[in-house]
């Protein structure tokens, strides 16, 4: 049997309406809770001020590993020396994959989820800054696996299938988000499917269809999606069909699965919400020797 490496994004316990509230400083009291909540590892987002050998340590000190970290950049621009130095810093936390993933645009962020202002040219440009941020990337030891993000310029299947298509499997490789695939209106076990070859991490995530409908029928924004609409949710709680993705991988497949869910649904406080993810995780995921 095949080891499962499962970790968790602790993003409910940073993210709010108006961004990301992440500091060293919280972390001590997160990482408890999310190792009595029952994970083993965290993804590895290393903060402003702390070095790679210092995250590991305060890890360490909680009994936690991580998990693979996340890459972002714009891609319009060059991003290879930043991809360079994130990737060494994976390597030191003993990592081998990475997510790479299309930073959010306030065009989209306004308008997620509609593939608005598709631009072939700008795709095009991105691909050729994105391979070679992976060529900087897979030079260090680290395998990128692209994260497609609603929000972003890679956000539709057919952007994503382009993407892919461009990119030689050798660079990239494929690290779905289940959430933001249904969101996007992709179906995520035929894509998946077709590139479970290329897939070597996954975040696991699910969505109210109905949410996210009616906040694309009400021009909400990613924001009002997140808060006002509470589209995600908990794996198994929503609408992703995570049985059918789950068997569409290799029966041997021996990536990370890194649960990620942005905020908890109805109003739930981060530890409560991971312990649920933990209980889709037992039943879903591992056996009781931890395998699939």
């Amino acid at each position: 049997m095949t080891r499962t490496r499962i970790g968790i994004n602790p993003l409910p316990w940073y993210l709010t309406a108006d961004g990301i509230r992440f500091s060293r400083e919280l972390l001590p009291g997160v990482y408890q809770e999310v190792k009595e909540a029952g994970f083993d590892a965290v993804q590895a987002d290393v903060p402003e001020g702390m070095s790679a050998r210092e995250f590991r340590a305060l890890l360490s000190a909680h009994g936690l590993d991580p998990a693979p970290g996340y890459f972002s950049a714009g891609f319009e621009e060059p991003a290879a020396e930043q991809a360079r130095r994130h990737a060494a810093q994976q390597v030191e936390l003993g990592l081998t994959e990475v997510f790479v993933a299309p930073a959010f645009t306030p065009e989209r962020r306004a308008h997620p989820a509609t593939g608005h202002d598709h631009d072939p040219a700008r795709l095009a440009r991105m691909t050729e800054h994105l391979t070679a941020a992976c060529e900087a990337i897979t030079a260090e030891g680290v395998r990128p696996c692209l994260h497609p993000h609603v929000g972003s310029w890679i956000e539709t299947e057919q952007e994503i299938r382009t993407v892919l298509d461009a990119v030689d499997p050798a660079l990239l490789a494929f690290g779905p988000d289940t959430g933001h695939l249904q969101w996007a209106g992709a179906d995520p076990v035929a894509l998946v499917r077709d590139y479970a070859d290329r897939v070597a991490a996954v975040h696991i995530k699910d969505v109210h269809t109905a949410s996210a409908d009616r906040n694309t029928a009400e021009a909400g924004d990613y924001t009002a999606a997140t808060f006002d609409h509470h589209i995600w949710t908990e794996p198994g709680r929503g609408d992703v069909d995570l049985a059918g993705l789950l068997a569409v991988l290799p029966p041997r497949f021996d990536g990370w699965y890194v649960i990620e869910v942005d905020v908890p649904d109805s109003g739930g406080d981060p530890k409560s919400s991971a312990e649920v993810s933990r209980d889709w995780v037992r039943t879903n995921l591992t056996s009781p020797e931890g395998n699939r």
